[in-house]
């Protein structure tokens, strides 16, 4: 290869590569990781008081469905520091060893997060409900419970909204569910499946201490204890299937893609594109490789124009796509054969 311009790169057989990094990333007041940030401390903030006051209900009236929601709301506390973590550590400058930056570090710790839900939350919950089950404990004083539930659901209710707030701004056109399956920020929704729980968990647990007291069946609230487990192992199944997709390299969303192809389908010189090569490397940070067929006999000159302006149109239309790799190539006359991947 010999260098041609500032970013390209000419091979022996005539094809152009175009590798443009984008400026190095730093988190602005109003950017989405900022805004992430502001989500967790949210989230962090409400549940160690609910935590607190859960516990302390849990030891004045020996319900379970009550304990189950303390170590709920003490497992989501450790959750939220371990995303702050996660936030900060992927912030880190690219270096020898990690080219693309270390962004898929806050992937690594929401599947911890979601790990420790499953594991302690649900598991726990659950295990304390069947001992309930076996040896039943008649609840006293329950109006403390219904008080601290109350106030527990207060709390969570605000951090959800302040969750829901940035994840609806998030989302766009999108219906709720397909946003929470296509959202690449797990910092967000995140907070958003443990909150929803949480406010499940506390209806649940209400609703146990209640039926147990009208029927006088102290079991029930074990039984609830038991639901709220298995409530939280169903939310720690789905984080573990998102953070799973996104940690093996998940590419953009197909509009995306579309949109891609027709930038690039703009410039007259290009005869075709191949489907392009993405990967998320963070919530707002996307690689792409791009291959491109021009027409025979376009000149070098041309070439290099066309996809300089490829470039800044995708960085203008979608700022999160911080790396970009074009391979443009001529196609001799008659040949249709499609383009290969880039690197191929």
């Amino acid at each position: 290869m010999f260098a041609t311009s500032p970013g390209c790169l000419r091979r022996a057989n005539g094809t152009v590569v175009v590798m443009n990094d984008g400026p190095p990333e730093r988190s602005a007041p109003g950017s989405s990781r900022s805004e992430s940030r502001i989500v967790v401390y949210a989230a962090i903030a409400g549940n160690v008081a609910i935590a607190i006051a859960k516990f302390a209900g849990a030891a004045a009236t020996g319900s379970a469905a009550m304990l189950s929601e303390g170590i709920h709301s003490a497992v989501d506390t450790g959750n939220g520091a371990l995303l702050l973590l996660g936030l900060r550590l992927s912030r880190r400058p690219a270096d020898e060893r990690h080219p693309f930056g270390h962004g898929k570090e806050l992937y690594f710790w929401s599947l911890i997060v979601a790990v420790l839900v499953f594991g302690l939350g649900g598991g726990i919950s659950a295990y304390e409900g069947l001992l309930h089950l076996l040896h039943p404990v008649v609840i006293e004083n329950a109006g403390w419970n219904y008080a601290i539930l109350g106030c527990a659901a207060v709390f969570e209710g605000a951090s959800l909204a302040v969750a829901l707030r940035q994840f609806w701004r998030d989302k766009g056109e999108r219906a709720f569910w397909e946003a929470m399956r296509r959202s690449k920020d797990p910092a967000v929704f995140t907070v958003v499946a443990e909150d929803s729980a949480a406010l499940a968990g506390i209806g649940l647990a209400a609703l146990g201490i209640a039926m147990s007291q009208w029927l006088d069946m102290p079991r029930l609230d074990g039984a609830a204890s038991v639901l709220i487990g298995l409530l939280l192992a169903a939310v720690a199944t789905f984080l573990v299937w998102q953070c799973r997709r996104l940690l093996v390299g998940e590419a953009v969303d197909p509009e995306m893609a579309d949109a891609l192809l027709a930038i690039a389908a703009e410039e007259t010189k290009v005869l075709r594109t191949a489907w392009p090569m993405t990967m998320h490397f963070g919530p707002d940070e996307v690689l792409l490789a791009l291959d491109a067929q021009f027409h025979a006999g376009t000149p070098l000159q041309e070439i290099q124009a066309a996809v300089n302006r490829i470039e800044q149109r995708i960085r203008t239309r979608f700022p999160e796509v911080k790396r970009i790799y074009i391979e443009a190539r001529q196609v001799a006359p008659g040949d249709t054969t499609a383009p290969d991947p880039p690197g191929s």
